[in-house]
């Protein structure tokens, strides 16, 4: 590319324009590491870079992936990428941004850089309007003080290239008193994570519209060793607010205010309310994300859910080990173990009908039974999208060196290929993807065991090896007293639903060698009994006298569970993990009244281990 490719003095076309943007959004993601590392505002969870990046490669591949014949256009298909793809608070207000650049250069061909000034005034005004709470030293002062400076010189200087040096040397004065303007950011001693982004996108700008070249493609780099600001603070994660929420509603004529004002009433702080009457994207923290996106359907279609847990965010980027681990909902993990061991879960997608929801986040086990009591649609699964898995893992690369994912048997769903999709397009020196063969319980012994390698020190290597040589030993047992989510799930034929009840059978499942689960064989006399009976089939299987760790899982029994871990673990030698509430992703398979067992021997230099502990 030659210079003669960068704008001319006086107008710029959507060609220039597009060249432009991609360079400006190749630099925020190559520089997304580093955004992380600096991220303490509004929370010190360290995702900042990595949403930002998300929001532009989802510009960058939708808005941005054919060329326009005018700015406007191109402009448009900008703003609607960025609305449909923001993720955070950051990317949100980026999308808003855009929102208001766009609207500004409607039906504009090619544009002058009066028009460009006017249209970041636009959109400075668009991303300030879409925030609650407006606060100084943010994203927002600087993109603010970019485009007060472009209009105050747009009037004498008709040079783009001039304007727009001039502008961003008042956004990079705008990013220096960041630190001033917000004292968490002077404590942590650096400056706003979201402005930095911004400054970015302004600076890969600027060096097309100087040298006509694009900056370079995204590809895995290495960012300087500095550790995560956010590390040193003492402010935590505020317990009331944790999940960092955020849909897409569609509809016609969707009140933006009303939409802004449903938020407060849920008690959601940090909210931000970005794009049109027709699609709009809503960022918010809330205690409650189910509660936040059941308002929101009052207004419209939601769609592209995701919630956050910032205090685990916020330990995992704290905590000084060399691997994150970082498994999917399929692994019914206790919950204090998987806050103890900082491990990150990425959520299957369950459905009702037209309604999505994140598995064991918008929709927790008791609204999942209440919906199964009431009827109507019958509930689905699907994986995660590969994005959702890419965003995490890149999270993760922010704050580790390497990364293992413990995922959902291959045989039973997409959910691993998902996540290799999302691998692939990463370091693949620094992430490592592992089939455990297994579900709910038997995955979640397998993730525990990874993330005791990790807190020890281990490698991504050895921790694979280790996982891969306990996966033959884990066994996955799992008993199911309503046959027909079997049956509608295709692991039971229909046939076989009457004979099975005409016979009072209980069927016995176990998860085999393959990853398939299969049938084992099954326990007569009916379903009263049949946790106890459970238990004497399973003893009768398992050797008294090896030591085992022993997890078990119910689908709304829990007084059930509590009789099989009696029946099962009394006078057996036992690290037991206790009882776990099995998710909806897995109930919904598995059906109301299933249990679960899963165990794992423990050898014995680990066992003396643990009681030395």
């Amino acid at each position: 590319m030659t210079r003669n490719s960068a704008p001319s003095s006086h107008l710029v076309t959507a060609a220039q324009m597009r060249r432009a943007l991609i360079s400006g959004m190749r630099r925020v993601v190559n520089r997304r590491e580093w955004l992380d590392r600096i991220n303490v505002f509004p929370v010190p969870d360290g995702d900042t870079g990595s949403n930002l990046a998300f929001t532009l490669n989802t510009v960058i591949s939708a808005g941005l992936c054919r060329r326009c014949h005018s700015v406007g256009a191109l402009m448009r298909s900008v703003a609607d990428a960025a609305v449909d793809g923001a993720r955070g608070n950051s990317g949100a207000i980026l999308a808003q941004f855009f929102s208001g650049v766009s609207q500004a250069l409607a039906g504009v061909d090619s544009a002058t850089p009066p028009l460009l000034a006017n249209a970041a005034k636009v959109g400075a005004t668009a991303a300030c309007g879409a925030l609650s709470e407006p606060r100084e030293g943010t994203i927002i002062s600087v993109i603010r003080a970019f485009a007060d400076a472009w209009v105050a010189c747009a009037a004498s200087v008709e040079n783009v290239r001039v304007g727009f040096a001039e502008a961003l040397s008042h956004a990079r004065l705008a990013l220096a008193r960041t630190p001033d303007q917000l004292p968490i950011l002077k404590q942590a001693g650096v400056v706003d994570a979201g402005a930095q982004g911004f400054i970015d996108l302004l600076e890969g700008i600027a060096e097309y519209v100087d040298s006509g070249r694009l900056s370079a493609p995204i590809t895995p780099h290495s960012v300087p060793e500095i550790p995560f600001a956010g590390e040193y603070l003492h402010d935590d994660v505020d317990e009331l607010h944790r999940w960092c929420s955020e849909c897409l509603i569609s509809g016609e004529g969707l009140p933006l205010q009303q939409i802004r004002e449903a938020l407060m009433s849920v008690g959601a702080v940090s909210v931000v309310v970005a794009g049109g009457q027709e699609k709009v994207r809503v960022h918010a923290h809330v205690a409650e994300p189910a509660r936040m996106f059941e308002r929101m359907r009052e207004f419209g279609r939601v769609s592209a859910i995701k919630a956050d847990d910032m205090l685990a965010q916020q330990t995992e980027a704290s905590r000084q080990q060399v691997v994150a681990v970082v498994t999917d909902s399929g692994a019914d993990l206790p919950c204090a173990l998987q806050q103890d061991l900082a491990i990150h879960v990425v959520p299957v997608r369950v459905s009702f009908g037209d309604e999505d929801f994140l598995d064991k986040v918008s929709l927790s086990a008791a609204e999942f039974h209440r919906r199964l009591r009431a009827g109507g649609a019958f509930p689905k699964t699907s994986q995660p999208p590969a994005g959702d898995f890419r965003r995490q893992f890149e999270i993760s690369l922010s704050h580790h060196d390497e990364l293992v994912y413990v995922g959902l048997s291959r045989a039973l769903s997409g959910t691993l290929q998902a996540a290799e999709s999302a691998a692939g397009r990463l370091d693949q020196e620094r992430v490592r993807v592992i089939d455990s063969g297994h579900a709910s319980c038997g995955q979640a012994l397998l993730v525990v065991l990874a993330a005791e390698l990790a807190r020890r020190g281990a490698d991504s290597k050895a921790i694979r090896d280790a996982v891969e040589a306990a996966r033959a030993q884990v066994q996955t047992w799992a008993i199911t007293r309503d046959v027909s989510f079997a049956v509608r799930g295709g692991r039971i034929p229909a046939w076989a639903k009457p004979l099975i009840a005409g016979l009072g059978l209980v069927p016995v499942a176990k998860v085999k060698p393959s990853g398939r689960l299969g049938v084992a064989g099954a326990l007569w006399g009916g379903a009263r009994s049949a946790p106890a009976r459970f238990a004497r089939y399973l003893r009768r299987r398992i050797n008294p006298a090896q030591r085992w760790r022993v997890l078990i899982g119910h689908v709304g029994c829990a007084e059930d569970a509590e009789v099989l871990r009696r029946g099962l673990v009394t006078g057996l030698d036992t690290d037991d993990l206790g009882i776990v509430e099995v998710g909806p992703a897995v109930g919904a398979h598995a059906g109301t009244g299933a249990l679960v067992v899963a165990w794992q021997p423990i050898p014995a230099a680990a066992a003396a281990d643990t009681q030395n502990a």
